[in-house]
């Protein structure tokens, strides 16, 4: 199932929350060979876990950690901002309306829907809260999943060329690609939603969210510094 959460919440969840930081060790020191911190649990963690993020998990049938995503809002403290301000010609990207999504994880294990299922829930975080956009950094290796998933980002900024290019994107929320992530992932209508409103409550979850903001330019998507 699809579980919104702070971290305050995974923390009570001990299972979910180790299983996650060891699949992050797993899938970004061991697999990638990115400099990450791991420490002597396994754990691999940084920063950005202590600035209070909202964390989208699938959580598998085992009550383990399957995939995931770390949102945080853009007007605080975000890893784009201190470290890849360059993609977006030196500027913060600061918006109301649009957060940062980090540690795109996916277990090693995990069955072939699980990208789509995570999308999926960061698809409907951002319908639930009236967000406009998500924003993130990727590689090179990434933009075959986000076409196969039928969710790509508007591309703000790069640098690097080939396998080594890394890019800042700006994905668009609404209904039409909840509704195409859910078919990939074989949700029935509805389901991730539901899944959302036991987290936050329907009061959260408006039945129409709003009409995807058009992509800012670099310029424009600074709002204001906090």
């Amino acid at each position: 199932m699809l579980r919104f959460l702070d971290s305050d919440a995974l923390d009570r969840e001990p299972d979910l929350r180790d299983s996650m930081f060891r699949d992050r060790a797993c899938q970004f020191r061991d697999r990638l060979g990115w400099e990450v911190s791991v420490d002597a649990t396994g754990h691999e963690r940084d920063a950005y876990d202590d600035c209070a993020p909202l964390y989208v998990i699938w959580q598998g049938r085992d009550g383990r950690h399957a995939g995931s995503m770390r949102f945080l809002p853009t007007l605080g403290r975000t890893m784009l901002n201190d470290h890849f301000a360059n993609l977006n010609g030196g500027r913060p990207l600061r918006h109301p309306r649009i957060w940062e999504c980090t540690r795109f994880c996916i277990a090693r294990d995990a069955g072939p829907e699980t990208a789509a299922l995570v999308m999926l829930g960061g698809a409907e975080l951002g319908r639930g809260f009236g967000l406009s956009h998500a924003a993130g950094v990727f590689d090179a290796r990434m933009v075959r999943i986000y076409h196969r998933l039928g969710w790509e980002p508007a591309v703000l900024g790069r640098a690097g060329c080939g396998a080594g290019a890394i890019s800042l994107g700006l994905w668009a929320f609404g209904a039409p690609v909840a509704d195409r992530l859910a078919t990939r992932a074989c949700l029935p209508p509805g389901q991730a939603r539901r899944w959302f409103e036991t987290a936050f409550g329907a009061d959260r979850a408006p039945a129409h969210s709003p009409a995807p903001a058009p992509a800012p330019a670099p310029a424009r998507a600074l709002g204001r510094a906090v």
